[in-house]
C-alpha cells in the first residue's frame, strides 16, 4: 500500500478489505496466515486497531507489540520480510510480495484471495512451487527408474544431434548432462533415454489428429506415440508435414514451394509445447490438423504476467530446454515465439497464442492455397514436371538429331524407361517423328511449340 494512502485512514476504511488491505481489531495468532496470504499474493497491508467492519478503535503501540509482530514475521516459512508504519493510534503492517514463494506457518500455505485468506489446497500449494521455480519437475528424480529400461540407440542419436562425443563412460557423459545424479536419475533423462517413457512418466505421450473439419468431428487419422523427448518431435514435425498441401511453382526450369503452412513455424510451436509442457498435469500433448488450421494444445499456465509475452522467456523445464539447446530441434533458447511469428508473416499466415491454464498457439490457414488447388495439387504438379521433361527432351534433340534416348536419360538424370514413354508421348503429339532406321537414322522436331 502506497505510503501517500497510509496516513489518510478514512480513505483506508473507505475502501474497506479487499485484495490488498485486512483490518483487525487487536492482535491475534490468525495474523499469522494474513501475512503468509499476502506474501504468497501481491503483497498488502494488514491495519491493526481497525474493526472487521472498518471502524477505527486504535490500539496501543508499545516496544512489545512490535517485538511480537517481528518475530511472527521471522517465523513464517521463509521468513518475511514486513515494514510497521504507525498512523496515530493504527499500526500498519506492510507485506510485499514474496520473492521465495510459497511462503507458509504453522498453519500451512494460505493465499489472499479477494477479501479472504483462504487455506491453499496441495495442487494450489504445487502450482505456485512450480511456477516460481522450486520444484522442476524435469529436476526430480525417478526414483524407480530400471536401469534395463535405458534405450542405448537413443542415447547415441541424441550426441550425434548434440555433436558430443562419445569418448567418455556413458555414467560421465549424463552426469555431466546433469541428467545423472548422486540421487539417481532424473524425469528429465527418462523423457529423453528411456525406451518407454510412459512406463515412469505418465505424460510423456504426445497425441496427434487429423480432423477433416473445423469442428472436431470427422476424424481422418489419429496417433498417440510414446518416443522421447525427440522422437516425439521427429514424429510430429513428419505427421503434420504428410498432411499439408504444397503448391508448386515451376518457372525457367526451377520449381518453387508454397506451402500451406510454413514447416519453421509447426515445427518451432512443436518444440514449445514439448519442452515447456506441465509434466505435473498427468495429460497428453495434443497437435491437431484441423481443415482450416492447426492447433497445439501445451498444459501448463504462463509462468510470468501475459503482458510480458514474446518479450521474456522463462522455462518450465529448465534441464528439457537445456538437453535440447544443444541440438539443433533449439537453434537458441527463448526465441521460439518470434520464430514462429516471422515464419507466418512471410508465408502469409496468421498465428494466434492464448492463454487458459493451457498455452494455445493456433496456426491459420493462408490464402496461398485454396481448396481447389489442395484437390488438384498432385495432378498439376506431376503435369508440370512432365511437360518441362519433354521441352527439356526436344531441346536435346534440336542440339544433336543423332542423339539416343540412353544420352538424353543420362543427361536429364532420369531412367531410359521414362525417357522412352517421353519420345512416345511426342510421337503421340505429333511433335517428333524419327527418321530412318533405329540405327543410322535421326530425330525430327515437326512443332517445337
Amino acid at each position: 500500500m502506497p505510503h501517500n494512502n497510509l496516513h489518510l485512514i478514512d480513505k483506508i476504511t473507505e475502501l474497506g478489505e479487499g485484495q490488498f488491505i485486512e483490518f483487525k481489531e487487536s492482535f491475534d495468532k490468525s495474523l499469522l496466515k494474513e501475512m503468509v496470504a499476502f506474501a504468497n499474493a501481491s503483497g498488502g497491508a494488514i491495519y491493526l486497531g481497525i474493526t472487521d467492519s472498518g471502524t477505527p478503535k486504535g490500539l496501543e503501540i508499545t516496544n512489545r507489540l512490535r517485538s511480537q509482530i517481528q518475530d511472527i514475521a521471522y517465523n513464517c516459512d521463509p521468513s518475511i520480510i514486513i515494514n510497521l508504519v504507525e498512523i496515530d493510534n493504527i499500526l500498519a503492517i506492510e507485506v510485499p510480495e514474496g520473492k521465495n514463494k510459497p511462503y507458509s506457518c504453522s498453519n500451512g500455505f494460505f493465499m489472499r484471495m479477494g477479501a479472504n485468506s483462504q487455506k491453499m489446497t496441495r495442487n494450489e500449494i504445487l502450482t505456485l512451487a512450480i511456477k516460481t521455480g522450486k520444484v522442476r519437475f524435469d529436476e526430480q528424480i525417478c526414483n524407480n527408474f530400471d536401469w534395463k529400461d535405458f534405450d542405448d540407440e537413443k542415447f547415441t542419436y541424441y550426441l550425434k544431434r548434440a555433436g558430443i562425443s562419445y569418448n567418455l563412460p556413458k555414467e560421465e557423459i549424463l552426469r555431466n548432462l546433469r541428467v545423472l545424479t548422486d540421487e539417481g536419475f532424473t524425469n528429465a533423462g527418462t523423457l529423453y533415454f528411456a525406451k518407454e517413457p510412459y512406463k515412469y512418466v505418465i505424460s510423456s505421450k504426445i497425441r496427434c489428429i487429423h480432423f477433416n473439419d473445423d469442428i472436431r468431428v470427422d476424424i481422418l487419422d489419429k496417433k498417440e506415440v510414446d518416443r522421447g523427448i525427440i522422437g516425439n518431435i521427429e514424429f510430429a514435425v513428419a505427421y503434420l508435414k504428410e498432411r499439408i498441401p504444397v503448391r508448386y511453382e515451376i518457372k525457367e526450369l526451377r520449381r518453387k514451394e508454397f506451402p500451406e503452412y510454413p514447416l519453421e513455424a509447426y515445427r518451432e510451436a512443436i518444440v514449445n509445447s514439448i519442452v515447456h509442457f506441465d509434466y505435473f498435469m498427468g495429460d497428453t500433448i495434443a497437435i491437431e490438423k484441423l481443415k482450416s488450421s492447426i492447433v497445439i494444445n501445451n498444459k501448463g499456465e504462463l509462468l510470468f504476467p501475459e503482458s510480458d509475452f514474446g518479450k521474456r522467456s522463462e522455462a518450465r523445464n529448465r534441464l528439457l530446454v537445456d538437453l535440447l539447446a544443444r541440438t539443433d530441434f533449439m537453434e537458441k533458447a527463448g526465441t521460439g515465439v518470434k520464430r514462429v511469428r516471422d515464419a507466418c508473416t512471410e508465408n502469409g499466415n496468421k498465428v494466434e497464442f492464448r492463454f487458459t491454464d493451457a498455452f494455445w498457439i493456433t496456426l491459420y490457414s493462408t490464402d496461398k492455397v485454396t481448396d481447389k488447388v489442395t484437390e488438384n495439387v498432385v495432378d498439376n504438379v506431376v503435369d508440370n514436371v512432365v511437360d518441362n521433361r519433354l521441352k527439356k527432351i526436344i531441346n536435346l534433340i534440336n542440339e544433336n538429331k543423332q542423339i539416343s534416348a540412353s544420352q538424353i536419360a543420362k543427361i536429364l538424370n532420369t531412367s531410359g524407361r521414362t525417357v522412352q514413354r517421353d519420345i512416345e508421348k511426342l510421337k503421340k503429339r505429333n511433335i517428333l517423328k524419327r527418321v530412318g532406321a533405329e540405327k543410322g537414322g535421326h530425330w525430327q522436331v515437326v512443332n517445337g511449340d
